[in-house]
């Protein structure tokens, strides 16, 4: 797949960066193996919450309020402090998966300001591999290193991830689920690896987006970040209110080892 990314002195950087940007096409290819994905939507998650759940809404209700998630795989990188500008600026809570090595490692504090101010810190592995491809031993440290770091830096262990490519199977399940992981998907890609026009990644997501709509955006290419305030005021004068992805579910809860997508 072909790719735009700025030029850059460090080429373990670069190519750590180019696997990362093949998730937004995955949910156009077949699945490895034999496995068939069931997933689960967010509005059938909420229909089926145990009668009188209780969940954290803060102020919005998602069974009443057309909301709307915005995600960022494979950060930090040096444009999410930016990012968590905007996002405290139009006050929009973000879901944030984020990579370990060269990410986590490398940016603490980001990860550090992104749980304090409100966003959802949740995994999209250590080292970008694709979990079908390699033996559950490296899938359970794909998964479990990345939640023990954002566990030290903010205090809370991660309750979602997002798959590599979106690929998954049963084995990804059941380590999921042993490590208390449901598994995020999405419903809007920019595919913002292809450009660096803000104003094209801006069209890509308002031509897909609809309510529960679960926005997959990387805040590592250059002109994503910069597309984010017009997306934001876009769908705001759309009705849309935005959420993280737990308050997209609510009141249920996300299910370890359950897929949710759109």
């Amino acid at each position: 797949m072909p790719t735009q990314i700025r030029k850059t002195k460090r080429p373990a950087i670069r190519l750590r960066a180019a696997a990362a940007v093949s998730a937004a096409a995955a949910l156009a290819l077949p699945l490895t193996g034999c496995t068939t994905l069931h997933t689960t939507a967010p509005s059938a998650a909420r229909a089926h919450a145990a009668a009188g759940a209780q969940a954290k809404f803060g102020t919005v209700d998602c069974r009443k309020a057309k909301c709307i998630a915005l995600t960022f795989d494979a950060g930090p990188s040096e444009h999410s402090a930016r990012l968590l500008d905007i996002l405290k600026e139009k006050q929009v809570p973000a879901t944030f998966f984020l990579l370990g090595k060269r990410h986590i490692e490398k940016y603490p504090e980001l990860v550090k300001r992104m749980a304090a101010e409100g966003h959802e810190v949740a995994s999209h592995t250590w080292d970008h591999k694709i979990l079908t491809r390699i033996t559950p031993e490296q899938i359970r440290e794909e998964l479990k290193k990345p939640n023990d770091a954002i566990e030290k830096l903010t205090g809370h262990k991660p309750t979602l991830m997002r798959p590599p490519q979106g690929r998954t199977n049963d084995t990804v399940h059941k380590i999921s689920r042993e490590l208390g992981l449901a598994e995020v998907l999405w419903s809007v890609t920019a595919k913002d690896y292809q450009t660096s026009d803000p104003k094209l990644i801006q069209k890509r997501v308002l031509e897909q987006s609809s309510r529960d709509g679960i926005i997959l955006l990387h805040d590592l290419y250059p002109g994503t970040v910069p597309a984010v305030p017009g997306i934001i005021d876009a769908l705001k004068k759309r009705g849309y209110v935005f959420v993280t992805v737990p308050q997209l579910l609510a009141p249920a809860k996300a299910k370890p080892g359950t897929v949710y997508r759109p």
